[in-house]
């Protein structure tokens, strides 16, 4: 297991208030540090934006408990998942999500060097992130919460521990 976050640059789309017409968003690339550096972060990793237990339960849990993760010391709830930029966006516009920071690995890059990407062709995914969460401070990670069965093509989506009471509860028993 490793003990620090890797080193990726992530491709985001953020609003360009300058820019007008229908798409007034732009490219910004942001590192791992800019991301994790001087703050400590919850981080929320799911198969796919759109897909049913993501959908209605795990964004829309931590999108709940967001105010009482802050204020256990957090200073940003990130949910990551293995799709682009123009997909995270649409879902988050869908779901409502308006506090948890939606983070696309597009490539998977970020997934993959934290050890955390798996083949989903069993379902059609191709490669995907594996369900987890984790407290990350200041780019070192404090506590990982990873799902059971993991690996390539497992016919389950377990859901028993990288959800938002779980990381509540151990932020208020680590304070």
């Amino acid at each position: 297991m490793i003990d620090k976050v890797p080193d990726v640059v992530f491709k985001t789309r953020v609003r360009d208030e300058s820019v007008e017409g229908p798409n007034p968003f732009r490219w910004q690339d942001r590192t791992t540090e800019e991301i994790f550096g001087g703050k400590k972060i919850v981080l929320f990793a799911l198969p796919g934006a759109f897909t049913p237990t993501c959908s209605s339960t795990h964004l829309p849990k931590y999108e709940e408990l967001y105010d009482e993760i802050k204020a256990a010391g957090v200073d940003e709830v990130i949910c990551l998942s293995v799709n682009d930029a123009f997909v995270m966006f649409q879902w988050g516009k869908a779901q409502g999500a308006e506090k948890v920071f939606l983070l696309p690995d597009g490539n998977g890059e970020f997934t993959r060097k934290m050890g955390m990407l798996v083949e989903k062709s069993n379902l059609g995914f191709g490669m995907r992130s594996w369900r987890y969460s984790m407290v990350v401070d200041d780019g070192k990670i404090e506590k990982m919460f990873i799902e059971p069965d993991f690996g390539d093509n497992c016919p389950t989506d377990p859901f028993e521990v990288s959800d938002a009471d779980t990381i509540l509860a151990y932020l208020k028993g680590s304070k």
